[in-house]
């Protein structure tokens, strides 16, 4: 956890805080030249407003973090990397996915094209998987009792994007890892080796850039949305903003992750052009101020699943239990 800030391959890295507050300031001198940061305002102010700073949720946020990383990462370690391994080996008919990334490659103008033909393939597959979870997660309501975990935050800073259950991180980690198994696989019959892709600093370079353009905006107060159709394009931080809101005209928007067009194409896409109705949160407020400590939000979802699971199937097993007497009679 220590090692955050200066690990690449981690969302808090120090230069995806730069670059984030680097577009924060932007926002800031914008709307200090329309006047609506008032005469005192400072970006130290802006940057970290004592509405957001004083709300319980905000330190939640940070207690949760470090109860996360001790606790349910441990119970996660090297899932991802498993789930691709097996994948891969499993329909490559028992070759190793470690085998075949070393397997010679394709060099000079025509290996570069490969390698990037393959992080572009590699990263919308990964990325529509994503999608496709995420909207599972809001329309499935077992799945949504641990997804609510992460909506459950009333105010966002960037060590909100870590309040998540530790089943949502076991289903990501699970399936996403095969999909990327499945895509090396495709690559590997096709080309006879895994392209290797193009990094920077240990990170493909668009999940580089996708760090890099105001990635820990997502999850705070600071609205960022690009101009005219290229929010439909690139993700901004103010897509995000409207996934977290519970406003109505926001339930179950803006699924996307990296690229607002699955959210355009499957008509799941909302981005206004101001932040007025965006409330973070979840509908459910009973529900919220339930998991108000670290315990509890680990423990209430499984309880609220148990509890709709029981429910819904109970019901059945009545039913059914009434027909079998009925047929005896």
């Amino acid at each position: 956890m220590i090692r955050f800030p200066f690990d690449p391959a981690n969302r808090i890295y120090f230069l995806y805080l730069a670059t984030s507050a680097l577009f924060a300031y932007a926002v800031f001198r914008r709307q200090a030249r329309a006047g609506r940061t008032g005469k005192r305002a400072s970006f130290l102010r802006f940057l970290f407003p004592a509405h957001v700073w004083s709300h319980p949720s905000a330190w939640l946020d940070l207690r949760y973090f470090f109860f996360h990383q001790l606790i349910g990462h441990f119970l996660l370690l090297g899932l991802g990397a498993a789930s691709t391994s097996y994948a891969f080996e499993w329909f490559s008919g028992g070759v190793g996915i470690i085998d075949a990334a070393t397997s010679s490659e394709a060099g000079g103008a025509a290996g570069l094209g490969m390698a990037v033909g393959f992080m572009f393939v590699a990263t919308l597959v990964v990325d529509f998987v994503a999608y496709v979870i995420h909207y599972l997660q809001h329309k499935v309501p077992v799945l949504w009792q641990f997804h609510k975990v992460h909506h459950s935050a009333e105010v966002m800073h960037p060590l909100s994007n870590y309040r998540e259950h530790p089943i949502d991180n076991l289903v990501y980690a699970a399936v996403i890892g095969g999909s990327y198994g499945l895509v090396a696989v495709a690559a590997y019959k096709l080309l006879g080796y895994i392209p290797t892709m193009p990094m920077l600093l240990g990170v493909p370079l668009l999940m580089l850039a996708f760090n890099l353009a105001g990635y820990n905006l997502r999850h705070s107060h600071v609205w960022l949305r690009w101009p005219g159709v290229w929010s439909k394009v690139f993700p901004s931080p103010a897509h995000h903003h409207v996934h977290h809101s519970c406003h109505p005209d926001h339930f179950d928007k803006n699924f996307a992750f990296m690229f607002p067009v699955w959210d355009v194409l499957f008509g799941t896409y909302v981005v206004p052009e101001d932040n007025r109705d965006v409330v973070f949160g979840i509908h459910d407020k009973k529900s919220a101020a339930e998991m108000n400590s670290c315990v509890k939000l680990y423990i209430i979802p499984f309880r609220d699943a148990w509890r709709l699971l029981k429910r819904r199937y109970g019901r059945r097993m009545v039913g059914a239990l009434a027909r079998v007497r009925v047929r005896n009679r």
